[in-house]
């Protein structure tokens, strides 16, 4: 509902896990994908490694209620251009959506993501 309401987002589709993501992200080569760290299936750290060679051009945007430095640092390990605590505000991943977008190499306007359905609410 988030990004729905954002009319320089537009969302691609959404995967119910790391490897829906995955296949989902090969067919539809988004700008950004939104990956929750804690998937089924395939985790997030996991899903972000096999993306970075899958589809080198996407931003990868990892989430999680776990805000510690490992995870924080596996998440950049992994390729994530960024990292949102899931009890940072809405605004937090609004702006690391946007940045990420901005990035050298990147089309700006719409950003096209899709995202792990748990991120969904």
């Amino acid at each position: 509902m988030l990004l729905a309401g954002e009319p320089d987002l537009c969302v691609l589709g959404e995967a119910a896990d790391g490897v829906t993501a995955l296949d989902l992200a090969a067919r539809l080569q988004p700008d950004i994908v939104l990956l929750d760290v804690d998937m089924p299936r395939l985790d997030g750290i996991a899903t972000a490694r096999s993306l970075r060679w899958l589809c080198p051009q996407t931003g990868i945007i990892l989430l999680s209620i776990h805000d510690d430095a490992r995870t924080q640092e596996n998440a950049a390990e992994a390729g994530a251009a960024a990292f949102v605590a899931k009890s940072m505000p809405a605004t937090t991943l609004l702006t690391a959506i946007r940045q990420v977008a901005l990035q050298p190499g990147r089309k700006l306007t719409p950003p096209t993501l899709f995202l792990n359905a748990s991120e969904v609410k």
